[in-house]
C-alpha cells in the first residue's frame, strides 16, 4: 500500500512539473545602442528557453534562456560580422548569451521584477529586470527591458563614438502544453 501511495504521489508531482512547463511560440530579443550619436538597433534571432513561471508561486518559478550570438542581425552584414569577431562577442569561443533567474517579486497587476544572472563571454553579472506577464487563454506573454554596460562583459573596447550602455528588450509568447 505504501508503494502505491508513493507511486501516486510521484506521478502527481511529475504531472505538476510537466504542466508548469511552457512552450515558446514567439521570441524576440532586441537591443539598442548609440553609435556616433545615432540609435543603432538589432536582434538576436535564435533563442532557447526553459520557462516554468507561475505568478501564484514565484518562489518555485524559474526562467532560463540562452541566445545564439551568431544569429545577431543589425541589417548590416559587415557590422554583424564585426560584432561576431573576437573584438566584440567572440562567437567562436563564446557562442551563447545566458540569462538565468534567481528570484521574482510581484510589483502590481501584471508587473514583476526578476533578478537574473546574465552571462556573456564567461562573465556573469546580476540584473533586476522589470517585466510584465499577461495571460490570454492558454498564451502567456512576457515583455521586459533592462540596460547593461557592454564593458562589464568585455564586449568591444572603450570608444568615443560607441556608447557603453545597451538597452536589451525581450518579448516571449508561451503556450502551455
Amino acid at each position: 500500500m505504501k508503494k502505491i501511495a508513493a507511486l501516486i504521489i510521484t506521478t502527481l508531482f511529475l504531472i505538476n512539473i510537466v504542466a508548469a512547463q511552457t512552450k515558446i511560440t514567439r521570441a524576440l530579443i532586441s537591443f539598442q545602442i548609440k553609435n556616433l550619436g545615432i540609435n543603432t538597433t538589432g536582434t538576436i534571432g535564435t533563442m532557447q528557453a526553459n520557462i516554468q513561471f507561475d505568478p501564484a508561486n514565484l518562489n518555485t518559478s524559474t526562467i532560463e534562456g540562452s541566445a545564439d550570438v551568431k544569429s545577431i542581425n543589425t541589417d548590416n552584414d559587415t557590422r554583424d560580422e564585426h560584432l561576431r569577431s573576437d573584438e566584440f562577442f567572440d562567437v567562436a569561443r563564446f557562442p551563447k548569451l545566458v540569462m538565468k533567474s534567481v528570484s521574482f517579486k510581484h510589483k502590481s497587476g501584471n508587473n514583476y521584477v526578476g533578478q537574473f544572472n546574465v552571462t556573456m563571454k564567461d562573465k556573469t553579472k546580476a540584473f533586476d529586470v522589470p517585466f510584465s506577464y499577461v495571460v490570454n487563454g492558454n498564451t502567456g506573454t512576457f515583455k521586459g527591458s533592462f540596460k547593461l554596460n557592454r564593458m562589464d562583459f568585455g564586449v568591444g573596447s572603450s570608444s568615443l563614438v560607441l556608447s557603453n550602455d545597451v538597452t536589451v528588450t525581450i518579448e516571449i509568447d508561451t503556450a502551455k502544453p
